[in-house]
């Protein structure tokens, strides 16, 4: 196993003062209209500033890996600021205590998303923490859960089928979740599982096609949804 990268040895107050000034560029970076604009796709705005996404990947990506900055970042509470702590995050540093205070926080299916899509499926703790939080009662801390299933399909190499093949039940019992953002994040889960091989995209659609004809309009939803992914790939 490869040595992480050492991580720069500060003292509290040089801790500080890298969080102050990285918000103070998130804050440069801001935009009125770009926080305004939020709320069109369901994120809420009362603790942002109005950074775009690229803006602040591009930052994380100036500032390097920092598991101490990422956790203080995470502190301040700011939208961006939580942001950018996914991107400089450092996984092999991140505890399983860190994910699950990270994962009680979550607010938005964007924070979500980025967590768990550019930081959390990294981590070796990744896989035992699918089951639990798919099973949470939070909307986003239950996204979470199939978000970061679908995350390791997207990301991981070389995983036998057995690994993804055992979350079925799961994804069936999640599909009959209504609330929007996390029957998106079950069928996000069952999509990605189903385009790693041809053994799970059969397997896949017959579930797909099983939730299609289900009394359930969620599960319905769901398996109409993956069933439109399968027929285009």
């Amino acid at each position: 196993m490869r040595k992480p990268p050492a991580q720069p040895l500060r003292t509290p107050a040089q801790l500080k003062q890298a969080v102050q000034t990285a918000l103070a560029e998130l804050k440069r970076l801001s935009s009125p209209k770009v926080r305004d604009g939020m709320a069109r796709y369901g994120i809420p705005s009362h603790n942002a500033w109005g950074v775009g996404v690229g803006q602040v990947q591009k930052l994380g990506k100036q500032l390097g890996r920092d598991q101490d900055l990422a956790e203080a970042l995470w502190d301040t509470g700011i939208y961006e600021a939580r942001l950018l702590a996914s991107f400089v995050g450092d996984p092999t540093r991140l505890t399983p205590a860190a994910m699950e205070r990270w994962c009680r926080d979550f607010d938005s299916w964007a924070i979500v998303d980025t967590v768990c899509f550019k930081l959390y499926d990294q981590s070796p703790h990744a896989w035992k923490k699918i089951g639990p939080w798919s099973k949470k009662r939070g909307e986003f801390q239950k996204r979470a859960g199939f978000v970061l299933l679908a995350c390791l399909a997207a990301h991981s190499d070389n995983v036998p089928d057995e690994a993804f093949l055992r979350y079925f039940p799961l994804i069936e019992w999640g599909a009959t979740d209504e609330r929007n953002f996390v029957k998106k994040g079950v069928s996000w889960a069952l999509r990605m599982i189903g385009l790693q091989s041809p053994r799970l995209r059969a397997a896949a659609t017959v579930l797909a096609r099983r939730l299609a004809s289900s009394e359930n309009p969620a599960a319905r939803w769901v398996g109409k949804d993956a069933l439109r992914q399968f027929a285009r790939r």
